[in-house]
């Protein structure tokens, strides 16, 4: 497995803002999606391409268009986050879903909802703001492997290094793209430095 920290200015500067307990969340949902867009950009550096020929204003040309299926994938409920800016990006994607709940004693992800489309043969933008254990994720990525995906790449925003431990030893051609590949995990299973609960903080509900 690959991971690609996205070394950005700009990432740097919205995920210096998502981080600061003073953000508002209306001001956080604004600084996610802009994340989204710039990681699904970069993952989507190396989807196929082919040659489409087209009529310029000024002359005949054969030019790129993609030429993949692809099909985004957040996990409920702050993956919805990521959502909006990655359909802007590719209008034509598929969507699915995967609900899951960490139990905070145990830290362990329940699966309570998904909803998946065709995935055969398909690449596969799972996302998920927060890497933290990786319990979320692997699930995630067995539930889109049964469907039958060719590729599976994990968006998150912030990555802890044991999830990614985790991901590698579950799915280790999977690819990760994140803006921040944070220090560690504390005992309560969050990231650290992180920026909190990322639902709460989304939506207003800490």
């Amino acid at each position: 497995m690959s991971i690609t920290v996205v070394n950005h200015p700009v990432v740097a500067h919205y995920l210096t803002h998502l981080r600061d307990s003073s953000t508002k969340p209306a001001l956080f949902r604004t600084l996610a999606r802009k994340l989204a867009s710039l990681l699904a950009f970069e993952a989507s550096r190396d989807l196929r391409t082919a040659s489409l020929s087209i009529q310029t204003p000024l002359e005949e040309m054969w030019s790129p268009v993609l030429d993949e299926e692809i099909v985004v994938v957040p996990i409920l409920r702050a993956g919805l986050s990521m959502l909006d800016s990655i359909v802007e990006l590719f209008p034509d994607v598929s969507v699915g879903y995967i609900g899951m709940e960490r139990d905070e004693t145990t830290a362990v992800a329940n699966s309570y909802y998904c909803k998946l489309p065709p995935l055969q043969g398909r690449t596969v933008f799972v996302v998920d703001p927060m890497l933290a254990t990786g319990g979320t994720a692997i699930r995630a990525v067995r539930s889109v492997r049964e469907g039958g995906a060719a590729r599976v790449c994990l968006l998150c925003i912030v990555a802890a290094p044991e999830g990614v431990r985790a991901l590698e030893a579950e799915a280790p051609d999977v690819h990760i793209y994140t803006a921040a590949l944070d220090r560690e995990l504390n005992a309560r299973k969050f990231i650290l430095p992180g920026l909190g609960d990322f639902g709460d903080r989304l939506y207003g509900t800490g």
